[in-house]
């Protein structure tokens, strides 16, 4: 995990290489395709292109986090929603690109070794494969992607 004061609101952390970028269904979103550094894990997420771009070959860091707090404590939905920070600085100031999505879905990989996590940004999709260990943390609840080139 990171040096972030993040502690247990940060669920997965990865850095990717991407390894196809595909614009051909949409003018604004990609698909794009990426391996972990450690050829362990892939993710396909789809982007808002131009909020943020990436070409194959480039490396991300990627985050799933359950709060943008910087002491991990849980976002009151209530009381203040990820707009409404009031100067506050988070978890998103030092990234790239942020959504906020839901995880509703895991299936178990087609070799039997690893699992599929499938997470939905009002539309935009992700799924990760990866080794049970690397996906144990996520369970079915709202988390927040956080991406930096």
């Amino acid at each position: 995990m990171s040096n972030l004061a993040a502690g247990d609101a940060q669920l997965f952390e990865d850095t990717f290489t991407v390894t196809g970028h595909d614009q051909s269904k949409y003018d604004r979103v990609a698909r794009i395709a990426a391996t972990s550094t450690d050829n362990q894990t892939q993710m396909q997420l789809d982007i808002n292109s131009e909020l943020f771009s990436i070409n194959v070959g480039n490396n991300m860091q990627v985050v799933l986090a359950t709060s943008l707090s910087l002491d991990g404590s849980k976002d009151d939905d209530e009381e203040k929603g990820w707009r409404n920070v009031r100067g506050e600085s988070t978890l998103a100031d030092m990234y790239d690109y942020v959504c906020h999505g839901k995880i509703y879905k895991f299936e178990d990989g087609a070799d039997g070794q690893t699992i599929r996590a499938y997470i939905s940004f009002g539309g935009l999709l992700m799924m990760l494969e990866g080794p049970y260990k690397k996906l144990t943390p996520l369970h079915v609840d709202n988390t927040y992607l956080l991406i930096k080139k």
